[in-house]
């Protein structure tokens, strides 16, 4: 079945790093594009970065251009977000996700806290 696993989150102060990672299986992964959603506590959950299967396009949410990138490794089936300049108010848990069949497929998320 397909199982997406996020991993990398923490707590950093701001200005810091963090790269996130999502290992996926049971699907063929270089199909598809993949993406990277948030979720802050009280908020809806929101898109970051999306990467076409072949990791030639990527697209960002305005709040961070020039700070995050996406980026995948389609002969490991995983997708990585490094993120750059990390404010508090990226603090939220990371999803990664893709579309099947025109169904959502989501990791179990993983906490990202950005605070001094």
């Amino acid at each position: 079945q397909v199982q997406l696993v996020e991993s990398g989150g923490g707590l950093v102060h701001p200005g810091g790093s963090l790269r996130l990672s999502c290992a996926a299986s049971g699907f063929t992964f270089s199909n598809y594009p993949m993406s990277w959603y948030r979720q802050a506590p009280g908020k809806e959950r929101e898109l970051v970065a999306t990467i076409i299967s072949t990791g030639g396009s990527t697209v960002y949410v305005d709040s961070v251009k020039g700070r995050f990138t996406i980026s995948r490794d389609n002969a490991k089936n995983t997708v990585y977000l490094q993120m750059n300049s990390l404010k508090p108010e990226d603090t939220a848990v990371y999803y990664c996700n893709t579309r099947i069949l025109w169904v959502d497929r989501w990791g179990q998320g993983t906490q990202v806290t950005v605070s001094s």
